[in-house]
């Protein structure tokens, strides 16, 4: 219980201290501009019920010395652009003043909505821009699911299966500890390309649970020494931090190698580099690995890929995630056709599209429903946690939903960090580590 307790006392101070950087921040940020702008939705997750008045509190704060006359508007529309309400309101006030008023929309069906806040002075424009939900666990979406979906991805594990792995488990003294090893881990994977990782073993001689992470999009892990509970297995997947000797390929051509073609597209040696690393841990018992208990975490390409290896292998005991990338690809194309200004995924594979005249979206399709997690989904079966930001334009709220909702686990959960773009919160980790421990039991 000590350890906890500190732990948690840990946690809590580490929340506190970024709560009044934010409140530096915001007022650093209330300085700079004329006419600020705060909404503050109702419901501090901005989730509502369909049943249920939405409603933000706007406050108004004029940061001149001159009286301001003028107008706030704010612009509702759906995720994908379609207008629902447009409204203003007259604006009066005083040099140093601020003033409130309350925005009320009816009920909404469910889905998540843009509310865009104006503010136009005639001298002065700006604007602010929030994103609500309502009732996000009844989002649905369409599953594109090719008929030789599971065939598929059996013969890639047929495959994986046939390269011998070659572990090497290598302890780095330069970087251990007096109470934890560090190795450097390294084996052979689909494709018969090497893949290498980093294994930290606390030195207590006890069995510990798996923290098994996996690497964002073209994003380097490196050995994780801040839990004293788990044992943390970082694996960098090819053309990743210390598997990028084998494939290097740069971040925008990344997720376009072979995307012509579903056999050979980069992602199948990427989702069964994953599948190697659980065989990794299997096969290393007695570093003290628990494997009973092993959870699988990532963000953005990680949460993807924390899915589809929960999905693909029952090893996999949890599945903790933030903003999962590349969920329900056709809604996420649908929606992002209307950003003003194109964003990572599509705006990669729209450039590729621009650029090969013979490549068509229904090529790209016939590729990317073999990858797409939305697909994986049903097949997982542990419990699961979920977080999202609210203002994540990378991976749209909808898009995320659209794949928790589809997950066939009896026990899931997601958190929305309101706020947050393609990141979640240190209140959504606290809650994460609160939560594991309830799974796994740990005092």
């Amino acid at each position: 219980m000590k350890k906890f307790s500190l732990l948690l006392c840990f946690t809590i101070l580490l929340i506190a201290g970024n709560m009044l950087k934010a409140n530096a921040q915001e007022q650093e940020t209330a300085e700079t501009g004329d006419i600020i702008l705060k909404p503050t939705p109702k419901n501090e997750n901005a989730l509502f019920k369909k049943n249920e008045e939405i409603v933000y509190n706007l406050r108004i704060q004029n940061n001149t010395n001159q009286y301001k006359e003028g107008k706030i508007s704010y612009l509702l529309t759906t995720d994908d652009g379609k207008k629902v309400r447009l409204d203003s309101v007259h604006l009066a006030i005083r040099g140093g003043a601020t003033k409130e008023i309350a925005v009320k929309l009816l009920p909404k069906p469910s889905g998540f909505y843009h509310l865009n806040f104006m503010v136009n002075t005639g001298d002065y424009d700006d604007t602010v821009r929030k994103v609500f939900g309502v009732d996000p666990q009844e989002i649905r979406s369409q599953l594109h699911k090719p008929t030789d979906f599971e065939a598929f991805w059996k013969q890639s594990r047929e495959q994986l299966e046939k390269v011998a792995p070659k572990y090497r488990c290598l302890e780095r003294k330069d970087l251990s500890t007096d109470r934890k090893k560090v190795y450097a881990v390294e084996m052979h994977s689909y494709g018969d390309l090497v893949i290498r990782g980093w294994l930290v073993v606390p030195r207590d001689g006890s069995k510990f649970p798996v923290h098994y992470r996996v690497p964002g999009y073209v994003v380097a892990l490196n050995p994780n020494m801040d839990n004293d509970d788990f044992i943390a297995f970082d694996l960098n997947v090819r053309g990743n931090g210390n598997s990028k000797d084998v494939i290097s390929i740069g971040t925008d051509n990344y997720c376009l190698v072979n995307v012509e073609n579903k056999d050979k597209y980069i992602y199948r040696g990427v989702y069964m580099d994953c599948i190697r690393g659980l065989d990794f841990l299997c096969s290393h018992e007695s570093l003290g690995i628990d494997t009973s208990k092993i959870f699988v975490e990532g963000g953005s390409q990680g949460g993807a890929l924390a899915l589809i290896t929960a999905a693909l292998d029952k090893r996999v005991k949890l599945l903790t995630m933030q903003v999962p990338l590349f969920a329900d690809i056709h809604d996420n194309m649908n929606i992002s056709s209307s950003y003003q200004k194109q964003v990572f995924p599509f705006k990669v594979f729209r450039r590729y599209n621009d650029m090969h005249p013979n490549f068509t979206w229904d090529k790209f399709f016939s590729t990317f429903d073999y990858y797409d997690p939305q697909n994986f989904a049903p097949m997982v079966k542990c419990p699961v946690l979920m977080g999202i930001g609210l203002l994540d334009q990378f991976c749209p709220p909808r898009c995320s939903m659209a794949l928790f909702n589809h997950i066939s686990s009896n026990s899931k959960e997601y958190v929305c960090v309101a706020n947050s773009t393609h990141e979640v919160d240190l209140n959504y980790f606290m809650f994460q580590n609160l939560w594991l421990r309830e799974k796994f039991r740990i005092p």
